[in-house]
């Protein structure tokens, strides 16, 4: 398996990282970098090609929620650089990508004025390429790719995706939380065991405290704050950290009976809001039980902002977006309100190098917001985590979940990243690896193979599992949850010949002669001296086989008594016959198969069907139990299969 992350690799934002699963292709995320105004924003696609053939290399395109580090390079791969192929996302991300993007292409374009972005016409058309992708729902991209999804928490929509061709398997986390909020649940993941677990480590060496503690001290910081006259900004994105701090204060100002007034950012957060009250199903078991009653997101005490509240006197509380201080509303109010003492900052999450959030949160005093601006910093700035993303001790939760055999560390920094690959390969055991970005790691898998184990090895190797505990004299009253089994595995062809786990006295080996190649004519020949057959004779009605069969058999004992009374048998009925009887009239059901009876001089009844496939009952004496033999030859497989099932479903 190849993996090359083309962004997030040892940094932050640009997440998107080509995964070579099966031999198929798939891009999982097509972000863009918040720190940087040029063609650095966007991931390196000249690394997949440089002809601008992307469809033909890769099979699809996963996009694991809204946010635009994650998204936001989606409308220039696809309509600017020419991929056409499938992209997958969740119904709540299809919805609110497109005003994430727009917002940001109106910033970008009509206010900054920058040349060549991407524009509204390609958001719509990127938007028609979009296949739901529903929660823990399959979906089939081709005839061997698969997909499925798993509930991410961090911000509506958000998913953790598992992709699975042939017998390799791959999950990409994206960003997750954990922990539940007071409006989204925990991330969770079944045990699928996939060959690389591709993970995030924004926080990977943080280990928060309590969420209890955190919004008690950001209660009492803006509280402090207004009391004194003073103007709090939050900068927040639009979705998840807005509607959690939103119902924070909301809950908080109707307790204490405040007046001082809470804005949010005008129409991105109203549409935002729309969308969590249409998604509602998404969010926590509180939230969808007091949504019967009252919606909450329909605030009493936050109202839109306009921008002519900037220069208004007195206190007051505003939730800003973007989250990072790098454009928009929270940057502009930014600019007003850093140079008064009185004031506060609140960045209740993450913010990538290079922005402006970025410099206030290491102390800069003056900050140059652009090549023309330059802001004093005499408000009170405060760093209050409230991130949707996994801390360390999440991080390794998910892992012990999903129960990987590689793991590979993306969307963090390197210092961090080095402190958790060190720890997930000392408490798993596991390779783990943080690739920078462009660098290909070639993964090596194991292949598992699915096999039908036989009845009689499965109870030869229980019987000595038991027979070894109490040798040893374990606790005999603990389940057997690990079962070594040592016998002949035979692989299948994917089609009539399935793969087989048998005893070896079911098949001995000494049995099958060496395969050869002809020199003149390159056809595989068999010297079957050794194999067992069965010839052709003019005394049974057997179909002549070819002399390279191999015979596979299998017995079945049963309880005559019981057998006899469920079939409603008389005593001087011979239960073996009636059994092979009933057998017959079932197999008979089918009308392509033609059943022939047969009974040779030692008393044996044969029952053949198709060209190898002979169900014998040894006949029975009073001292022994009576015994059916199913005997095949391999390229019958399927069918020894079914005639099997009517044979269990005969006996009972």
């Amino acid at each position: 398996m190849k993996v090359v992350p083309l962004g997030a690799g040892q940094d932050v934002g640009r997440s998107c990282v080509l995964v070579t699963v099966g031999g198929k292709t798939i891009m999982f995320d097509c972000g863009m970098h918040m720190g940087y105004n040029d063609e650095r924003r966007f991931p390196d696609f000249n690394y997949i090609t440089t002809t601008g053939d992307f469809t033909s290399r890769i099979d699809a395109v996963v996009i694991t929620h809204f946010h635009l580090d994650h998204c936001g390079a989606l409308p220039h791969f696809t309509e600017q650089r020419g991929y056409h192929g499938p992209i997958y996302m969740t119904p709540p991300t299809k919805a609110i990508c497109p005003i994430l993007l727009e917002d940001y292409r109106k910033i970008t374009v009509e206010r900054k004025g920058e040349t060549g972005f991407f524009t509204s016409q390609h958001i719509k058309d990127c938007m028609k390429k979009v296949v739901p992708l529903h929660l823990h729902e399959t979906v089939w991209v081709d005839d061997e790719l698969e997909l499925r999804a798993y509930y991410a928490g961090h911000v509506l929509g958000a998913a953790m995706v598992y992709a699975r061709c042939g017998n390799e398997s791959v999950v990409y986390t994206g960003d997750y939380n954990m922990t539940p909020d007071r409006h989204l649940g925990a991330a969770w993941i079944e045990k699928v065991r996939p060959d690389v677990l591709i993970t995030e480590t924004t926080y990977g060496t943080t280990i928060r405290d309590s969420k209890r503690a955190r919004e008690r001290d950001f209660l009492e910081k803006v509280h402090n704050c207004v009391l004194r006259g003073g103007k709090v900004l939050i900068p927040c994105f639009a979705l998840g950290r807005a509607q959690e701090l939103c119902i924070l204060i909301e809950t908080y100002w109707e307790r204490m009976g405040l007046t001082v007034p809470v804005y949010f950012s005008a129409g991105l957060t109203e549409k935002a809001n729309r969308y969590y009250k249409l998604f509602i199903n998404w969010t926590n078991q509180k939230i969808k039980e007091s949504f019967v009653d009252r919606n909450p997101f329909d605030f009493k005490y936050i109202k839109p902002w306009n921008r002519d509240y900037v220069d208004l006197p007195g206190p007051m509380v505003l939730f800003a977006t973007p989250g990072m201080l790098h454009i928009g509303t929270s940057l502009e109010v930014f600019k007003k309100w850093a140079p008064d003492e009185r004031n506060m900052l609140i960045m209740p999450g993450y913010c990538v190098a290079g922005t402006v959030g970025a410099k206030v949160l290491s102390g800069m005093k003056v900050v140059d917001v652009d090549q023309y601006t330059k802001v004093n910093v005499n408000i009170d700035v405060q760093n209050l985590s409230f991130s949707a993303h996994a801390d360390a001790k999440g991080i390794m939760e998910l892992i012990r979940q999903a129960s990987p055999r590689n793991v590979v560390l993306v969307h963090g920094e390197k210092s961090r990243m080095s402190y958790l690959k060190s720890k997930v390969m000392g408490e798993f055991g596991c390779p783990c690896y943080d690739p920078a970005n462009g660098e290909l790691l070639d993964i090596e898998t194991n292949r598992d193979i699915k096999a039908l184990m036989s009845d009689q090895l499965f109870q030869e190797s229980w019987a000595k599992e038991q027979q070894r505990r109490q040798a040893e004299s374990s606790d005999s009253a603990e389940p057997i949850s690990q079962l070594p089994v040592r016998g002949v595995l035979l692989l299948g062809d994917d089609g009539k010949r399935l793969t087989r786990l048998l005893d070896p006295s079911e098949f001995d080996l000494d049995q099958v002669s060496e395969v050869t190649h002809s020199a003149k004519d390159n056809e595989m020949s068999i010297d079957s001296t050794d194999v067992k057959s069965e010839p052709v004779t003019a005394k049974n009605d057997a179909v002549e086989q070819a002399p390279d069969t191999i015979v596979f058999s299998t017995r079945k004992v049963f309880d005559k008594s019981a057998v006899r009374k469920r079939m409603g048998l008389k005593d001087t009925d011979d239960v073996s016959e009636a059994v092979l009887k009933a057998i017959g009239e079932l197999l008979a059901l089918d009308p392509a198969q033609t059943v022939r009876n047969s009974k040779s001089a030692d008393g044996s009844c044969t029952l053949s069907v198709g060209n190898s496939v002979k169900i014998t009952a040894q006949p029975a004496n009073d001292d022994s139990l009576p015994l059916l033999s199913l005997d095949w030859a391999w390229n019958e497989e399927e069918l020894a299969t079914n005639t099997l099932a009517i044979v269990n479903r005969v006996l009972g």
